[in-house]
């Protein structure tokens, strides 16, 4: 078997991968050491320093060649999946229709942090954000032009989506919609499911190929049968609509209908036609939901004609579509009808229909759109995402393009990230070298100043020293003057170096001790408040017998204790 080749896609990615690995390696090896870069970049000439930024260049352009091929190839990959889908959807145009997923049978806790529904109106379209937990609160809420772009904060899909999943849903126009009410016996969804594709030529008004379908189970049932909505939808309008979303910048997850929230929240008190103008699309259309055994039997929508006898048509509509319940067996009785409109469409509806009724009329209001928002936020978030009027191949797409632009707006952060580090350090750089050139400059100026100062200090040094000396030597003859005992003999007094103090002398044999006395005190005399000798240093008192053995001579030296000059 022949191993397939990368298509051009795969080859462009893995290059832009292998040079964006590259330049990061490479600019590692550059700074691999900064203090060393920065001295040589401060002390590097013109020339040098150019070539230190050509350096530098090379791996930045080749970053961002690398991150331009990975977008490059992420946009070839794109139009090949389009390409190979091509004909994929001719051959699903001559097999079955798509099938849609089961529908789940129990609610489950939302797996969604957002989800916003958009309403695309005539004139305006309005988007509804909701926090996807329990209750489903409004926590913003913004309607705009059909010339103005829809807030990108608000339905944007950004690195937050992954940890913060956030669905798009859109209300597709009931105009381009069709549903069909069937009861089924109760049994598996997959049973039900095949039994409702059994019968799509049978239900559908659409040829099987040129539709999407879908299918809503109602909670109320009766007599073993189960009651479900089966919504078709032509193809090429759901994929025109989903065109115009795309325009506007809101990529959709799922396509939902209103009318089905509205038909839910509606409380069924009594068997009868319950009638919604403006459902259907127009002002002048209207969807009729004929309840009876507390079961929905059937949905018909009528038309308010414009002009000429609006009462009798109505009434002619509203007719067959009672014989059509009376032959089925379902309307067994008189049916009580409901107006369930806002304020502009009653005073509308209120008249033709009363005059084409032999019986009373009950209005009352709809849900507000933002509560029917939220509703199909809440059935749209707690569904099986693959049971969905979206086309597979749009869903598949739309992920794809998310995965693309997170994968190039991560990589151009990256490569604006390291472009700033890059800024900054050269920033960093010259202002270090500007103020290094300052500080040079600063030193010269001070060079002969200081040479001045050192001259001055030594000066002083030797005028202190000088002065400390003066009477250094009247203040050593002093204290051995005074403190000499009578049996000492002095024979010499030497101060040499202005510090060492040598003592010379004779003393009877029998009073030496008196030597050590002498030298005890004259360690510890004090002048001015300071000692007079250092009681650290010097060398103590040596002795040795004269001939005879009648006197002895005696040395000590002691060293004055002076203050350093600074």
């Amino acid at each position: 078997m022949k191993a397939s080749l990368p298509s051009k896609a795969g080859w462009l990615g893995w290059l832009g991968v292998v040079l964006i690995l590259l330049a990061l390696a490479g600019l590692g090896y550059l700074l691999r050491d900064p203090a060393q870069v920065l001295a040589s970049a401060k002390t590097a000439s013109e020339a040098e320093l150019g070539k230190m930024i050509g350096l530098f260049a090379v791996p930045i352009v080749a970053l961002f060649a690398g991150i331009g091929l990975m977008l490059k190839s992420r946009g070839a990959a794109d139009r090949q999946a389009e390409a190979a889908a091509a004909p994929e959807a001719l051959v699903s145009q001559s097999s079955s229709a798509p099938v849609p997923a089961p529908v789940p049978k129990a609610r489950r806790k939302s797996a969604m942090s957002l989800c916003n529904v958009l309403h695309l109106g005539a004139d305006s379209r309005e988007v509804w954000q909701f926090e996807a937990h329990r209750h489903f609160h409004l926590s913003r809420s913004q309607t705009v032009t059909a010339t103005q772009p829809l807030p990108a904060g608000l339905v944007d899909k950004t690195w937050a989506s992954l940890w913060q999943p956030k669905l798009n849903v859109a209300w597709l126009p009931a105009d381009s919609v069709f549903l069909r009410v069937v009861h089924l016996p109760q049994t598996s969804f997959e049973e039900t499911l095949a039994m409702v594709e059994f019968q799509l030529e049978k239900l559908s008004p659409i040829p099987v190929t040129q539709m999407v379908w879908s299918v809503h189970p109602l909670p109320q049932s009766a007599g073993g049968q189960q009651t479900l909505i089966v919504v078709f939808a032509e193809r090429k309008a759901v994929e025109e609509f989903l065109g115009q979303l795309e325009g506007q910048g809101y990529l959709a997850d799922r396509l939902e209908l209103s009318v089905l929230d509205q038909l839910e929240a509606t409380p069924v008190t009594e068997d009868g036609a319950y009638v919604y103008p403006g459902a259907w699309g127009g002002h002048n259309t209207a969807l009729v939901a004929w309840w009876y055994g507390g079961v929905l039997q059937n949905l018909n929508f009528v038309t308010l004609p414009a002009a000429g006898d609006r009462a009798a048509s109505l009434k002619e509509q509203l007719a067959q579509m009672v014989w059509a319940g009376e032959l089925e067996g379902w309307l067994t009785a008189p049916p009580a009808w409901h107006l369930i409109a806002h304020e502009a469409d009653a005073r509308e509806w209120e008249t033709p229909l009363r005059q084409s009724l032999d019986a009373p009329l009950t209005i009352s209001a709809p849900l507000p759109p933002a509560q029917l928002a939220a509703l199909t936020a809440r059935r749209a978030a707690l569904a099986d995402p693959k049971t969905n009027l979206l086309p597979p191949e749009f869903a598949t797409r739309y992920r794809q393009q998310f995965v693309d632009r997170l994968w190039g707006r991560g990589l151009l952060g990256i490569g604006a990230v390291y472009m700033v580090g890059i800024a900054i350090f050269f920033a960093a750089l010259s202002v270090q070298s500007y103020r290094a050139t300052a500080v040079e400059k600063q030193v010269k100026g001070l060079s002969q100043q200081y040479t001045n100062t050192v001259q001055l200090r030594d000066r002083y040094k030797v005028l202190k020293e000088r002065q400390e000396l003066k009477f250094a030597a009247l203040d050593c003859w002093k204290a051995a003057a005074e403190l000499m005992p009578e049996s000492l003999g002095l024979d010499t007094f030497n101060l040499a170096d202005g510090r060492r103090l040598t003592l010379n002398g004779t003393v009877p044999s029998g009073q030496v001790t008196d030597v050590y006395d002498f030298y005890d005190n004259l360690k510890r005399v004090v002048v001015s408040e300071q000692p007079l000798f250092d009681s650290e240093k010097g060398s103590p008192p040596t002795t040795r017998a004269a001939q005879g053995g009648a006197t002895a001579t005696w040395n000590f030296v002691l060293e004055l204790k002076r203050a350093e000059v600074r």
